[in-house]
């Protein structure tokens, strides 16, 4: 989906603001968040991808304002409220306020069914898709060439795994790009690689 989670390759944000060795953690219950989903997964509750899902259906200004572990709090508490763990309201007369969840799915889709396989040197574009439930393909890279330098063993395929929908694993291949193609006139010369499952790609001619 097209949203406001997709910054990857964004411009205007200024330089990336970092600290060396900075703790994973800030507070105990970011600590609490993290295993409470790690455990959700490990249970079989959701899948990693409806986690990411749920942090992509957050409404944009909850999404920008919101910490790392409070967006993954919302993921967490979503999902378990769509599953039917508990209610809203149950949980909000536990937390004695108002829980902001992320808004409803749309449809996921199964493997593209014209996509191909790639072998290391082969010239692919990345396609033109835009969908409006889960998938793994930064809009940087939409529409852009590239060279497959790796292909990696098959994973379930985001855009069905997220939904519920039936689909077949699939590799993903490591695509990289020239940083002229994916910004020209506003980058320097360098190398992007990204992990690209097969269902994003076509053969370039």
């Amino acid at each position: 989906m097209d949203g406001m989670h997709d910054l990857g390759g964004r411009q205007g944000f200024g330089a990336v603001r970092y600290t060396i060795d900075a703790p994973a953690f800030h507070a105990s219950w970011e600590v609490r968040a993290n295993s409470l989903y790690a455990c959700a997964v490990r249970l079989g509750l959701f899948n990693m991808d409806e986690y990411r899902h749920a942090i992509e259906r957050m409404e944009p200004r909850h999404y920008l304002a919101a910490s790392y572990y409070e967006r993954s709090l919302t993921s967490l508490a979503t999902l378990c409220v769509e599953k039917g763990v508990f209610t809203q309201e149950a949980l909000e007369r536990r937390a004695q306020g108002r829980v902001p969840l992320a808004l409803p799915s749309a449809p996921g889709r199964t493997n593209v069914a014209a996509r191909e396989y790639f072998v290391v040197g082969d010239r692919v574009r990345v396609r033109l898709d835009s969908v409006p439930g889960h998938m793994r393909m930064p809009g940087y890279i939409r529409g852009k060439p590239g060279v497959v330098v790796g292909v990696s063993p098959a994973y379930p395929f985001p855009d069905a795994h997220a939904h519920g929908v039936a689909a077949q694993d699939e590799p993903t291949c490591d695509v990289r790009f020239r940083s002229a193609d994916l910004w020209p006139d506003s980058s320097d010369d360098a190398l992007v690689h990204v992990g690209v499952f097969v269902s994003y790609l076509e053969r370039d001619a």
